[in-house]
């Protein structure tokens, strides 16, 4: 296994662990638009552009829904 693929498995299972674990602290929202950041990066790295576009949407979607969260 390189290096790019750990770090694509790094990155998707932050996401993962990070999606399961949202309700228990905002930060956990911070922490998994991080990660679908390094997924994205992850995408556009190994050249599956359309991976790495959707992966940067959903970072901006889970900071957006971290903004709006009353307890942050």
């Amino acid at each position: 296994m390189d290096a790019l693929t750990l770090f694509g498995l790094f990155a998707v299972t932050a996401m993962l662990v990070c999606y399961a674990f949202e309700d228990r602290s905002p930060w956990f929202v911070v922490l998994f638009a991080m990660s679908c950041a390094l997924g994205s990066a992850y995408g556009f790295l190994q050249g599956a552009w359309p991976f790495g576009v959707v992966e940067a949407i959903w970072a901006l979607v889970a900071l957006r829904r971290w903004h709006l969260r009353p307890e942050r």
